[in-house]
């Protein structure tokens, strides 16, 4: 019986995930997401964007954490 380890082959992507639900994509889309909500934080024209801020960077941040464990 052999004792090499077995070495699983990295050099394909995983071919399983959509292009569109890779890593790259939504990572910028949650940081855009992040960026408007403090956006909507500092400006000073309108109170209704200012009440969803916190929600939007609140999205931004859940929806990072979720994609950076997609693949690239």
């Amino acid at each position: 019986m052999s004792m090499k380890p077995v070495v699983a082959d990295r050099s394909q992507p995983n071919q399983r995930w959509p292009i569109w639900a890779r890593r790259g994509l939504l990572e910028n889309v949650a940081i855009a997401f992040i960026l408007l909500g403090v956006f909507m934080l500092v400006q000073p024209f309108s109170i209704t964007l200012y009440s969803w801020s916190f929600v939007t960077v609140l999205v931004g941040i859940v929806m990072f954490t979720i994609v950076s464990k997609f693949p690239e």
